[in-house]
């Protein structure tokens, strides 16, 4: 099992931190001049009406003034015009009104009127227009230069906020990459110190401290188990030696049987020992795949139907070791599994297939855990073959993966590493 073995290269680029952050930031800086942009046209646009209706307002009293004293029109003033919007027609004497007129005529319009009588009911009305189309233009080409600025902002913001996003990336990779080297069993593996004192920092720091317990409590177990294996080695020793001094019959077969399963035991506990301490080493040497597994199975005594593919086939690896997986395997298949228990090699690949209840689901989650067999209705033991057989693929750079067949069985293959060396 390998531990967030996608959790880097798997997922497409634009679903990393950076580029979300760098969206957030775009359309955080959207919204801003968009809102800005909106009030500052509302506000505009509500100014020029305002001013426009001012000046109307001003202008007809301007205009009704100079036409009593003078009796005629002046600052663009008009007695009852054609375009007077309706609800200056009849205004009340003696006071001024004004109107909106939203129509454009001849690129003229939107305006403001504003209206009097001269004089008394049903006399005449003076009116004046204020054109407000030079202040709309200036408005519309206030809303481009917005336009142009809010979209050069943006520009201008999103490389920086992939940068600093950036920065914050690389720092949390950096504490994943940690994590990742703690879970494949490095623990001398550190984030170290980190810039800052926010909360990336924090996540760096707790996870030393995690990697310094958890590097503490398993260094303890490991020698532990290495202690007790090595100075059961002794005493073990002398019980064998013992039980060749009894006499022949049941019981010393009996005994010497359980002897021989307490050394095996013990041997099994060494060897996870220094596959633990990273003591073991590999020999590589070509060697030719089918004869290798041929021989490992006939080495377990089981009755295993073993197929090879293809029977010139050469990997290099360490036989030892590459027997020990496969013997081991084959093993656990009798042992846990059901008959008949077949093996077939094919290219770099060896399958041990059994007929029995299947892998239990803790044991295809979690991996093999020493001393932990799964479900009872996959037999007895120590749990330490599967154990044993990651440990030394690890070793020679293969790896083991389990599954349960759709028919029923459980399969377990080993992939070796390596280009194939072609044989003679």
């Amino acid at each position: 099992m390998r531990p967030f073995a996608a959790l880097r290269g798997k997922l497409p680029a634009l679903t990393s931190l950076r580029w979300k952050i760098a969206a957030l930031a775009a359309a955080t800086a959207c919204l801003v001049a968009l809102a800005v942009g909106v009030l500052v046209h509302l506000w505009t646009a509500r100014d020029i009406r305002g001013r426009a209706e001012a000046r109307a307002f001003n202008s007809v009293y301007s205009a009704m003034d100079t036409y009593h004293r003078t009796g005629t029109l002046a600052d663009g003033a008009a007695l009852d015009p054609p375009d007077l919007p309706a609800s200056l027609r009849h205004p009340a004497d003696g006071n001024r009104h004004t109107a909106y007129d939203g129509s454009v005529h001849d690129n003229v319009g939107p305006s403001f009127w504003a209206a009097q009588r001269v004089g008394g009911p049903g006399s005449a009305v003076l009116a004046v227009e204020i054109n407000m189309s030079p202040e709309l233009y200036d408005l519309r080409r206030l809303d481009a230069t917005m336009a142009v600025a809010s979209l050069a902002s943006v520009a201008a913001a999103v490389p920086l906020a992939v940068y600093g996003a950036g920065l914050v990336g690389r720092r949390l990779r950096r504490v994943s990459e940690t994590a990742v080297r703690i879970s494949a069993g490095d623990l001398d593996a550190r984030t170290g110190p980190t810039r800052g004192r926010d909360e990336v920092a924090d996540i760096g720091v707790a996870v030393d401290l995690m990697a310094d317990s958890l590097g503490r409590r398993l260094r303890g177990e490991r020698r532990f188990t290495a202690d007790v294996a090595h100075e059961l080695r002794t005493p073990v020793g002398g019980l064998l030696a013992a039980v060749d001094l009894l006499p022949d019959g049941e019981t010393e077969d009996l005994i010497r049987g359980r002897v021989r399963d307490l050394r095996g035991l013990v041997e099994d506990l060494l060897e996870i020992s220094r596959l633990d301490a990273g003591a073991e080493l590999p020999a590589p040497v070509p060697v030719p795949l089918g004869a290798v597994v041929r021989e490992a199975v006939a080495r377990t005594g089981l009755d295993t139907a073993v197929r090879v593919v293809e029977t010139r086939q050469t990997v290099e690896t360490d036989p030892r070791r590459l027997e020990r997986i496969v013997g081991n395997l084959v093993v656990n298949a009798h042992r846990h599994g059901g008959a008949p228990v077949e093996v077939t090699v094919e290219g770099r690949t060896v399958v041990v297939r059994d007929h029995g209840p299947g892998f239990p689901t803790d044991l295809l989650r979690d991996g093999p855990r020493r001393f932990h067999t799964g479900a009872r209705e996959r037999g007895t033991g120590h749990g330490l073959g599967l154990t044993i057989a990651f440990g030394q693929a690890r070793v020679l750079g293969a790896e083991v993966t389990l599954r349960n067949a759709p028919d029923g069985g459980a399969v377990a293959t080993l992939r070796l590493p390596g280009p194939q060396v072609p044989g003679a």
